[in-house]
Order: C-alpha cells, then structure tokens, then sequence
C-alpha cells in the first residue's frame, strides 16, 4: 500500500531539532522528501530521516533573510523537482527573556517580530511559487496557545503567534484558488530543547501548571503534534483550510 504522500516534497522550517526535526521525520516517513531549514546545522535530521528509508536535503536557512528563503524553495525544486508542503516551524522561542511588558526589551520584541512573523511571510512568498507550479499544496503555519489563552510576561512572543493566526487566514482567502491550502497548529507547551530554555529552573512548576489546566492532564511531547500535522499536510483535509487547530491537551475550547 503506498504512502500517503508518495511523490510530494515537504519544506520544514526550524527543523534541527525539537518539532521541527519530528515533522520531518514523519512527513518522510509518510513518503515526502523532505528540505529541512534552520540556522543551526540541520545533519542530525537528514541522517534520521535516511537511516529511516526517506529522502532528504539540508539547507542553512534564516527566515529573516528573503535571499535565505528564496534559496531554500530553489533547493527543493532542484533536488527533487517541486515542493507541495511548506511548514512554517522556525520561531524564536527558547531563551526569550520574559517579564511585564513594559519592561521587555525593544530589540528582542523586534527579533521575535522578525522571526516568527515576518519570517513565515518570507518563507511563503519564496515557496508559494513552487507549490502553485505543482497545482497547489498545503502551508502549515506554527501559532501557540499563547495566542488565543493570553499568556502574561512574555507579550512580544504571544502577539507574534497571535499574528501568525490572522497571517494564516489571510493568507487561506488568498490562495483558495491556487488550491494552496493554509492553516495553523497551537500547541500548548511542548517538552522540546526550547521549552526547557523557556522555563528554565522554572521549568518542573511550569510544567505542572500547564498539565493542571488542561483536560488532559499530561504535558505534550514533540510527537503528539506530528498527526496533526500528517492530516493537514495531505488530502484527508483536503477542504480544511484558514483554521486554527489547537493541540493543547483541552486547556482552550474554540
């Protein structure tokens, strides 16, 4: 029985570890050849998706550079000859100096602004062309719970994922008739390499508030995403688009 993805490209953003690197690995592992991004090298992903059977190309990619982006989509149409997927992962995260608003820092609000914003922008406008060539696809946009409970102390991170769910559904109008599919994931917190950066030596209290106020009580790990984002990737939601899905354990109902 073929994969569900057989013959489609998939381009994961901020992918050398964390849930990025666990995107990759699942697409591939569903038949897509994967291009993974990030401005750390991204070897240990592209070895665990071929000791797995899968094919993929690592590129130095930062999202902030328009140049980066554009070189991004042009390696996978040259290694695999079209792109069908774009997730949109990287975000400045882990190792965020958090506090009252008034207090954060305005050149960190602006790199987190640049990243997690205007970095999905740059990443479409570089991959959409690829994707509408190969007679549309989906884009998978990564937003946060932080966005739609309100997290405190740290408002330069939480606008930003608030901006990527209003990015998404413009966008989605947009691309309708491309049949470019758009929508987003908002993941409560995540037990990744960034959340422990996070948190710090908060990060065992935070943790059990987090479980606390969700539904289900248990703390997320990286591959309680990738179903999600399997299902939005490929034809199952085929008429699913501009949504928000949120994957928070039931700590908001939408």
């Amino acid at each position: 029985m073929a994969n569900s993805m057989d013959g489609k490209v998939a381009i994961v953003t901020g992918a050398a570890r964390g849930l990025g690197r666990d995107y990759a690995i699942a697409l591939a592992g569903e038949g897509a050849s994967v291009v993974v991004g990030d401005v750390r090298d991204c070897g240990d992903t592209v070895k665990a998706v071929e000791d797995a059977g899968g094919r993929a190309t690592g590129v130095e990619l930062d999202v902030t550079d328009t140049d980066s982006c554009t070189a991004m989509a042009a390696a996978a149409v040259d290694a695999y000859g079209r792109a069908d997927i774009l997730v949109n992962n990287a975000a400045l995260y882990g190792g965020l100096t958090g506090g009252r608003f008034d207090a954060l820092d305005t050149d960190e609000w602006d790199r987190v602004m640049a990243v997690n914003v205007t970095g999905i922008w740059n990443c479409c406008k570089a991959v959409v062309p690829a994707i509408r060539e190969a007679g549309g696809g989906s884009i998978i946009n990564i937003s946060s719970l932080a966005a739609v409970y309100g997290l405190p102390f740290a408002l330069h991170y939480t606008t930003s994922k608030g901006a990527v769910i209003g990015l998404t559904r413009g966008l989605a109008r947009e691309l309708g008739r491309d049949s470019i599919r758009v929508n987003a994931i908002a993941p409560s917190a995540v037990m990744t390499e960034g959340t422990e950066e996070f948190f710090g030596d908060k990060l065992e209290r935070a943790k059990q508030s987090i479980a606390g106020a969700q539904t289900l009580q248990q703390n997320l790990e990286t591959g309680d995403l990738v179903g999600t984002v399997i299902y939005l990737a490929g034809d199952a939601s085929k008429y699913v688009t501009g949504q928000t899905i949120m994957v928070d354990g039931g700590t908001v109902y939408l």
